[in-house]
């Protein structure tokens, strides 16, 4: 790993070495954040071909969300371990090999499957290339525009997924949302090789922790299951019922065996970093929230605009170039104002963003309705985006990073699946029965609460942030002594 002092310098990128590591590293992260809503736009088509019910469509989203929530721990525990590089170019070609069958794919089983070894894929390498900007950067104004990058690219995923998926399903059919990523991930994957150093010798006397890594990746696992699935099959049926109660007795595991172990998974002092976990609830929140509001904007500019494909694809322009000016700029506003004003603000300027859409929602809107809680939303998104793993990652040591990573990861993906599940729930309450005109005007009314829901759940993390993440004298413009500085 390349020395912290060669990217000290003036902006932090000066070295050609940690500014391809670090273009290597923002582009996997666009990768693994663009498929989680790729598919959103041809979720119809899919349906039409594959034989997906209303009820049942939802999980081509899910199971690569529940996957990637139950696996980021061990993936970011792996990183650690195992080496950095090793654990990037494993996730990258499961990735790129699920993606081709995903596209393959003659049945929603096929599909699934697919779907959910992408999410496992993705688990290695989101927080990989997070530890591994955080250790080649210095924490501070190197880090934090180094982050602004990454999670401009990040970000941007969210939003050009849509985009890209609009316009490959309507050029090619809906297959092409998964072959592109074979021919995104294969070329990563081969530079991971060139830009990246080798892994040094793994630490002696470290241990992987298998007991705990596989209780915690089954037990979070089937706890997003449940949570996801219940409101469509029923709190409590006897699947969620059982799913909810094997996770509980794994997690309940997973903690007895981390206070007997000599090399836990999880260091004690990480739950106890008040950063990190101010950092992972941001996550959870950012992703049931701003993330989840992508999934249905599509459905409204198709359900209710009529908008095809391309059409729909194109909607996204706006909110791709806000969101990527927001995550990228995200850096220099933490190093200028503190951490706290910054997310502070852009959970105001979301939630204003969330309110405005809600309130242009109706069953004969019309784009331009949108575009001003468009560009609120957007810019919150983008800056919180950045911000929330600048706060998990602040006093962190190098050799945690990976779990760090990890563990905030976990918050993000748990974010997306549950966050989808009950807005989804929100906004088809009372659908059932409908058709036609009735059907169009429910619909419309349905996003519009979900937006509203949504709006609700960022002013929470609003406050928790004002509450949580204080910002102490000389954060900014003067730099915080290490031991002291706090989210």
């Amino acid at each position: 790993m390349p020395s912290r002092e060669t990217s000290s310098g003036p902006g932090g990128l000066g070295r050609s070495r940690e500014t391809a590591m670090l273009a290597l590293l923002s582009f996997a992260m666009l990768i693994v954040s663009l498929d989680q809503y790729i598919v959103v736009v041809a979720l119809p088509d899919i349906a039409r071909d594959l034989g997906y019910s209303a009820q049942t469509l939802q999980s081509v989203i899910s199971a690569y969300a529940v996957a990637s929530a139950g696996f980021l721990l061990f993936g970011g525990r792996a990183a650690d371990l195992l080496g950095r590089r090793r654990v990037l170019a494993t996730g990258l070609a499961l990735y790129a090999g699920a993606a081709l069958v995903g596209g393959l794919a003659t049945g929603p089983g096929m599909l699934l499957a697919a779907r959910a070894i992408q999410g496992l894929g993705g688990a290695l390498v989101f927080p990989t290339t997070l530890a591994l900007i955080n250790t080649t950067f210095a924490e501070g104004r190197a880090r934090n525009r180094a982050l602004g990058i990454w999670g401009g690219s990040g970000a941007a995923g969210l939003v050009i997924g849509v985009l890209l998926g609009g316009i490959l399903t309507q050029a090619f059919g809906w297959e092409a949302v998964f072959f592109v990523n074979v021919a995104l991930a294969g070329p990563a994957l081969v530079l991971a090789f060139v830009v990246i150093p080798r892994d040094g010798e793994r630490e002696r006397g470290r241990k992987f922790d298998l007991p705990g890594a596989l209780s915690v990746t089954f037990g979070v696992t089937l706890i997003v299951f449940a949570l996801v699935q219940g409101p469509g099959l029923g709190w409590l049926s006897p699947g969620i019922l059982l799913s909810t109660v094997a996770g509980i007795m794994l997690l309940g595991a997973f903690f007895a065996i981390e206070r007997r172990s000599n090399d836990p998974l999880m260091p004690t002092e990480l739950l106890s970093n008040r950063n990190l976990i101010t950092g992972v609830f941001i996550a959870f929140m950012f992703m049931a929230t701003f993330g989840s509001v992508l999934y249905f904007l599509s459905i409204y500019f198709q359900e209710i605009l009529g908008y095809d494909p391309l059409q729909t694809g194109a909607g996204f322009l706006i909110p791709t170039a806000v969101v990527v000016a927001g995550s990228t700029f995200a850096g220099h506003l933490v190093t200028r104002f503190g951490l706290r004003r910054t997310l502070a603000a852009a959970h105001i300027i979301g939630a204003l963003g969330a309110v405005g859409l809600g309130l242009a929602i109706s069953p004969d809107g019309s784009y331009v309705d949108l575009i001003p809680g468009l560009v609120a939303l957007s810019i919150g998104d983008g800056v919180v985006f950045t911000g929330m793993f600048i706060a998990a990652a602040t006093g962190i040591p190098d050799r945690q990073q990976g779990i760090a990573s990890g563990i905030a990861s976990t918050g993000s993906g748990a974010g997306a699946a549950v966050g989808l599940a009950i807005l989804v729930l929100v906004a088809t309450a009372g659908l059932d029965g409908l058709s036609g005109e009735e059907l169009h005007v429910a619909t419309a009314e349905g996003i519009r609460t979900a937006l509203f829901a949504a709006a609700g759940g960022i002013v929470l993390t609003f406050l928790v942030t004002l509450r949580r993440c204080p910002t102490p004298p000389g954060q900014g413009l003067t730099p915080v002594p290490y031991q002291t500085r706090r989210c």
